[in-house]
């Protein structure tokens, strides 16, 4: 198994490296990986609140509501009382956390369309096949510790 770990400490240093280089350079502004996660996720959902993104995030809602804080004070993110029960909050990306997510967006499908494009057909069909396999199966599994969506 030893080696299966190690294969997944390289993918995800290599991944880490594509991310922290895509939020530090494409959009002009400083957004860590965990907020540039955030902006996808609210850009992805429709009207979502506050503990929808946290659970598909698996972030805590303490440590969630200090990054929704630093987005909302960057001007990227917009936190909205649900008028029926002002207990939840529905998050919005501003008109300029669109734009950031969209650069975002862009750059990171850039990187991974420039790694698949080294392969072949054949090989990114059984990656791309590979990696949902397993993100089903570990969303399955009991030892998981990501929430399912």
């Amino acid at each position: 198994m030893e080696n299966v770990r190690n294969m997944f400490q390289i993918l995800s240093r290599n991944f880490g490296l594509l991310n922290e280089q895509c939020c530090d350079a494409c959009c002009g502004q400083e957004v860590s990986l965990v907020q540039s996660h955030i902006l996808y996720e609210v850009n992805r959902q429709h009207n979502p609140s506050m503990q929808d993104i946290a659970g598909a995030l698996g972030m805590d809602i303490t440590t969630f509501s200090r990054q929704v804080k630093t987005l909302s004070d960057k001007g990227l993110l917009k936190k909205t009382p649900l008028p029926s029960d002002n207990r939840i909050h529905i998050l919005s990306l501003t008109p300029e956390g669109l734009r950031i997510e969209n650069a975002i967006n862009l750059t990171v499908n850039t990187q991974l369309n420039g790694v698949l494009s080294t392969m072949s057909e054949f090989e990114r069909e059984t990656v791309l096949r590979s990696i949902q396999l397993f993100n089903d199966a570990v969303q399955k599994s009991p030892a998981c510790c990501i929430p399912p969506k």
